[in-house]
């Protein structure tokens, strides 16, 4: 296994797995528990849109899920304003933080205003998308034959991680014009590897680390709960 990129946003890694088994943690994804509105109640709303799709809008904001949380958290979040004014997500008042401010949620014209009072609970995404963490897929690390023209391509590369060279082999990870281009060139160059470009991508409710790990925990469980099952 090798970490080759690792922020908060961002986690990708090297793995040497099977593919059925980066498909099971990338589907354990949806099973990592985040915080997000589940319940609104409008006392007043003469913005253009209904309230169901307000609501619907509100769940979809993003909402720091703190490790601390459990299945009995419950946040309450205010939103009170009048127009003219563009309501965004950062008018959300509580004691759960909205990680990005800027969202717009609807518009308010001369007059109008906005008052509402929302739930915020801990969720999974199997359930309902609005609890999913994170975006996750994956890919092979390619094998390559080189060649002059081969080379150049391969060079200019915008893989997730520089390109390696081994002997006549070249070993990256690329987009797919650049594989096209080559396969253009010889198509017979191009291979797939037993190695994995793992990349799990952060909505910013946790850490894209603490997403991965809570998925493999997910995954355990399962598992768990399948012998459990059979014995």
């Amino acid at each position: 296994m090798e970490v080759i990129t690792k922020t908060p946003e961002k986690l990708v890694m090297r793995l040497d797995i099977s593919e059925s088994l980066a498909n099971s943690l990338r589907r354990s994804i949806s099973e990592v528990p985040t915080l997000a509105i589940d319940e609104v109640e409008i006392y007043k709303n003469d913005s253009a849109l209904y309230d169901e799709m307000l609501s619907h809008r509100l769940g979809l904001v993003p909402l720091k899920t703190e490790k601390s949380m459990s299945g009995k958290t419950e946040i309450e979040l205010k939103l009170s304003k009048s127009g003219p004014a563009t309501v965004y997500s950062g008018d959300l008042k509580g004691n759960a933080d909205v990680v990005f401010d800027g969202i717009p949620l609807t518009l308010l014209g001369e007059g109008q205003k906005i008052e509402l009072v929302a739930k915020a609970k801990l969720g999974v995404g199997i359930k309902h998308a609005k609890h999913t963490p994170g975006l996750c897929y994956y890919r092979h690390v390619l094998e390559i034959s080189s060649s002059p023209e081969i080379d150049k391509i391969v060079s200019a590369g915008h893989g997730l991680f520089k390109a390696e060279k081994k002997g006549s082999k070249w070993f990256c990870d690329l987009r797919e014009a650049e594989v096209d281009a080559i396969n253009a060139i010889n198509s017979d160059a191009v291979k797939n590897t037993s190695e994995i470009v793992f990349v799990v991508e952060s909505y910013g409710s946790m850490d894209a680390k603490d997403i991965f790990l809570k998925a493999i925990e997910a995954l355990g469980d399962n598992l768990d709960e399948a012998v459990k099952a059979l014995k």
